[in-house]
């Protein structure tokens, strides 16, 4: 039965796997609206190309599964979190099963298909072929289109949380009320009240030149919780994915980390495999191990690129497991059965973002933040593969619990959005990408895989200028979809940058040239503003 007791919905910022968790659950018991800056069907979820990992209640599996996440995680991973999330494992690939995904099968054991990822010590990934992510989300959004307790509005970008300042009469309590939302096709700007915010929208990989993120990941959820004063951790952990492919026609297609699983090497253009001098596990390291060796090798000898050598696997164990990478390599004229696959590290995750309890909630009662806009603690300093997913999942689940249980509801009456300043003229749409492109290359530069304190005061200087300037548009002009994600975009370098600078040791994916050994105690970078950025 719904709750029809409070006038307003559950309102979910972003379709990827953690907001349809928390939408598809609520919704058994409160209306929910759904927002996507662009369309649904757009997200890293679809992107996920590797699975999720697969846990059962069997004390082995959740043990081992605690030990590599946190060997992976370089010491900074909070274990009470982990230790919840590995003993509810089980449930995300229940949850998901029986919402109709259909996962890769082991015919001959008749159980799920798992393999080996980096950083994993037994095969326990369960994956819909290499398309583990687009399979989950078809899914679930046809799920959330036909519920008749979710509302969808696509094209719909959040450019403030409501507080207490929006109101017309001022609250004494520390709630969000709900979002002011461009409507990105007709431009106008609407009020949206909520009995509860959910920040769901995915990392920030578009603040880096080269990622494998989708276009949509300018960090939104991070920049609109620091706006309205939440903490955040960690974000100086950019995870780079070892093997992004280099290709003039596509700059941002991953190509999985289960390839290496199955026995693809990392190799020069000469076939010379180099991961041996780098650690033991070689082409399976962790990420962080990889990413930098792969960038270390690239510029000790001056080379855009390395190989991914897949050529020894069987033809058909290609075809059958990896079909969408095939595929994609042979349109842009790579036979991966035949040829070697140039790749690149690319940003690819982050393992910080808005501080919050295990149930997704901030420091403020209604506002909750999932997924990777949020910081668990799970990852640590460096994310197992595959445990992104299965974070989303669990983490969306207790989120939902917590939102069905709260009271909170509120009939305050809120102002209308100032929309009466002129639209941008095209010299300025202009200066909006250079700002952007300017900002994109200070990160790959300066707030990559290898950094320096030089290099960060470098960077942090460049950023708050920028940061100045996109304040300026931002007084000056209405916001249209590319002021508001370089607003972002901006808050999340200097959010990086700053918390980098914070960190005076090498852990995981954070490697500072000046600051190479690793402190006895490992402490998470805590940051929080009250100003409105």
């Amino acid at each position: 039965m719904v709750d029809e007791s409070s006038p307003n919905p559950v309102l979910i910022v972003g379709c990827g796997l953690s907001g349809l968790t928390v939408a598809l659950e609520v919704a058994r018991f409160k209306k929910v609206m759904l927002l996507t800056k662009d369309d649904p069907t757009i997200s890293a979820t679809a992107w996920a190309q590797g699975g999720i990992v697969h846990l059962t209640k069997d004390e082995k599996s959740i043990e081992t599964h605690v030990q590599d996440t946190i060997r992976a995680g370089d010491g900074l991973v909070d274990q009470d979190v982990l230790k919840f999330i590995a003993r509810s494992g089980y449930k995300a690939t229940e949850w998901l099963i029986n919402h109709g995904v259909v996962f890769s099968q082991d015919k001959k054991l008749n159980q799920l298909h798992l393999v080996l990822e980096g950083g994993h010590s037994v095969p326990r990934i369960a994956h819909a072929g290499d398309a583990t992510g687009r399979a989950i989300l078809d899914v679930l959004i046809q799920k959330a289109i036909q519920h008749p307790n979710i509302t969808i509005l696509k094209n719909t970008f959040v450019i403030d949380l409501i507080e207490n300042q929006h109101l017309t009469k001022l609250s004494h309590s520390n709630n969000i009320y709900g979002v002011y939302a461009l409507n990105t096709v007709s431009n106008e700007v609407s009020t949206i009240p909520a009995s509860h915010v959910v920040l769901a929208t995915g990392g920030m990989g578009k603040v880096y030149q080269y990622t494998s993120n989708p276009s949509t990941a300018t960090g939104d959820g991070i920049a609109l919780a620091w706006r309205c004063g939440c903490k955040v951790a960690n974000l100086e952990f950019m995870q780079f994915h070892p093997t992004c492919l280099f290709h003039a026609g596509e700059r941002s297609f991953l190509i999985s980390e289960a390839l290496r699983g199955a026995g693809a090497t990392l190799e020069h253009r000469d076939g010379e495999r180099f991961m041996a001098k780098y650690d033991p596990k070689k082409e399976l390291a962790p990420r962080d191990i990889v990413a930098r060796s792969i960038d270390f090798e690239m510029k000790k000898h001056g080379i855009e690129h390395v190989y991914l050598n897949a050529t020894l696997l069987d033809k058909d164990y290609i075809t059958e497991h990896f079909p969408t990478i095939h595929g994609k390599c042979k349109r842009l004229g790579i036979d991966i059965t035949k040829d070697r696959i140039p790749v690149i590290p690319a940003a690819h995750y982050s393992c910080g973002g808005v501080l919050t309890k295990i149930n997704g909630q901030t420091n403020m009662e209604n506002l909750y933040a999932i997924g990777e806009t949020a910081c668990t603690g799970l990852h640590g300093a460096n994310r197992l593969a595959s445990n992104s997913l299965l974070e989303c999942v669990v983490t969306g689940l207790a989120a939902s619990e917590s939102i069905v249980r709260s009271k909170f509801t509120h009939n305050q009456q809120i102002r209308e959005y100032e929309d009466s300043k002129p639209i941008h003229g095209e010299a300025d749409v202009i200066e909006i990408f250079n700002s952007w492109d300017e900002l994109r290359t200070i990160m790959s530069s300066y707030v990559g895989i290898v950094r320096s304190t030089s290099r960060l005061n470098k960077a942090l200087k460049r950023i708050r200028l920028l940061s100045e300037e996109v304040r300026e548009l931002s007084e000056q002009y209405r916001p249209n979809k590319d002021l508001l994600e370089v607003r972002n975009l901006v808050i999340c370098a200097e959010l990086i940058t700053k918390s980098a600078l914070k960190r005076k040791e090498s852990r995981g994916l954070h490697f500072n040239k000046d600051h190479q050994n690793k402190l006895a105690n490992a402490l998470p970078t805590v940051i929080r503003s009250n100003a409105i950025i």
